[in-house]
């Protein structure tokens, strides 16, 4: 005869919420690790292939729920915008045209605006502002939508700032590829797309990033599938700067510079650390890519932002993960040890399980949401900009506080065999009212609920829990909390 388990005798005595919890946290209420800017995205290269479709805007920027080829989606309601300024044109000056990698991907060229060097007055005809519609459009909709925080980022200078013309990087792909003579040139290109865009585009961009994963060897010519230069420190902290007073110069004081967007926390620390006095104190923001994972000193970045007085987001990351079990884990790494105070993914629209939507950018088809979308519909919708992001006391969820609503926000996921997780609220003033129904969010990993919502939990004095089947996430709105 088999003996019950505890658990088991507790649910028949006293019913199904009358349990013990397998793992309990306690969330530290006197935590503080900065005020939610918001989740974002980059817009090239998925934008620019389908920047005119509505349905995407409105999956991708609003809280709305949204069909897209049959399929109900809820709203990620991302309120950050990266846009690209592009490194491509078609024409030729003075005989000298465009090169363009043998393995380039045609939907990875971003359409720039300055296509020639014969004039830096942006109403020259040197300068060609239609370029790059699709891109822009999604821009537009996605601060019609809701969208208040832009960043304007360079993948590469002009193509025809580079050593070899060539904006997927340079012979070797270690070498910098923008002419010494040019650095110059890339702070205006972009201190005057930013003004541009004031005043003809209604995007007051917050921040301006001139580089992309800069340390990185990757960025070759002549195998390259994307846009990409390689920038040396040295180079970097002479650009930075420049770039400070290009802006100020067109009465942009109030937009801030970001930098380096290395591609993981390792070379961030290390490129950062090399940069000078001048240089650092040009920058605002210190972005990084999350490109390392599970692995890198997360919290050895988060120390140089905070002894350095600057922000930090997590600026970019991705990968082919369709599940979204890679996802969460990392970003509960980064909630945990790096405290961003934005989070960006890369590509809404991809194949290979880059993308939160499969499509083909190319090709301009697409199918279906992945199980990805879900998971981070868990996070974009529940932990909104201006809350407070609290210490969740473990490595399996994380926590954000939202002052004038007085609600606590967990997200939570379970590892290992099927339990229950227990929440103890018992450091807050008021951690709500007993008996106060929790509403829950559920999105099982690989298959199963798609952002399913239940009113089945319930605080119990100081604590809640629920139950997990393995590889589940959950979110939680605990109400009436108090710090």
């Amino acid at each position: 005869m088999k003996i019950p388990s505890l658990l088991v005798l507790a649910q028949a005595i006293f019913g199904f919420h009358a349990v013990f919890a397998d793992v309990t946290t306690t969330i530290v209420a006197s935590s503080n690790y900065g005020v939610w800017e918001g989740w974002g995205t980059s817009l090239a290269w998925w934008a620019a292939a389908f920047g005119n479709r509505d349905d995407l805007a409105n999956a991708v920027f609003s809280l709305n729920s949204v069909s897209l080829n049959g399929v109900t989606l809820p709203g990620l309601g991302m309120t950050i915008v990266r846009y690209n300024a592009g490194a491509t044109s078609t024409n030729s000056v003075n005989g000298e045209s465009i090169v363009k990698s043998p393995k380039i991907i045609p939907s990875r060229l971003i359409e720039g605006y300055w296509i020639d060097w014969t004039s830096t007055d942006p109403t020259s005809s040197s300068w060609l502002w239609t370029q790059d519609a699709k891109q822009r459009a999604m821009m537009q909709k996605a601060k019609t939508l809701g969208a208040n925080q832009f960043e304007l980022f360079s993948n590469s200078p002009m193509w025809w700032m580079c050593n070899n013309h060539n904006p997927s990087g340079s012979d070797d792909g270690s070498s910098d590829n923008l002419q010494t003579w040019n650095h110059q040139q890339h702070a205006v290109y972009l201190a005057a797309i930013a003004l541009y865009a004031k005043n003809n585009w209604g995007i007051t961009f917050n921040a301006v990033e001139p580089f992309n994963e800069p340390a990185s060897n990757w960025w070759n010519g002549k195998t390259g599938t994307q846009e990409g230069c390689h920038f040396s420190p040295a180079t970097q902290q002479d650009i930075l700067p420049r770039l400070r007073s290009e802006l100020n110069s067109r009465g942009l004081t109030s937009v801030q510079v970001s930098a380096s967007d290395e591609t993981n926390y390792d070379t961030a620390i290390s490129t950062w650390k090399s940069l000078n006095t001048t240089a650092k104190a040009a920058v605002a923001r210190i972005n990084v890519h999350g490109y390392q994972y599970g692995n890198g000193d997360r919290s050895g970045l988060y120390s140089q932002a905070v002894s350095s007085s600057k922000k930090l987001w997590n600026s970019e990351y991705g990968e082919s993960d369709a599940t979204g079990s890679q996802l969460i884990a990392n970003v509960i790494l980064d909630f945990r040890w790096l405290h961003p105070t934005a989070w960006v993914y890369w590509q809404i629209v991809d194949g290979g399980g880059w993308g939160l939507i499969t499509g083909d950018n190319d090709a301009l088809t697409l199918s279906g949401p992945t199980q990805k979308y879900y998971v981070l519909a868990l996070l974009t919708r529940h932990i909104r900009p201006g809350m407070r992001i609290l210490d969740s006391g473990c490595d399996y969820a994380i926590a954000a506080y939202d002052t004038s609503a007085h609600k606590l926000v967990i997200v939570a996921v379970n590892w290992g065999s099927a339990q229950y997780l227990n929440f103890d609220l018992s450091q807050f003033t008021t951690p709500g009212t007993s008996g106060t129904t929790i509403q829950r969010w559920s999105t099982q990993i690989g298959s199963g609920d798609r952002y399913a919502t239940y009113k089945d939990t319930t605080l119990s004095g100081s604590k809640f829990w629920s139950y997990f089947q393995q590889n589940q996430v959950q979110t939680f709105e605990v109400p009436g909390v108090y710090i």
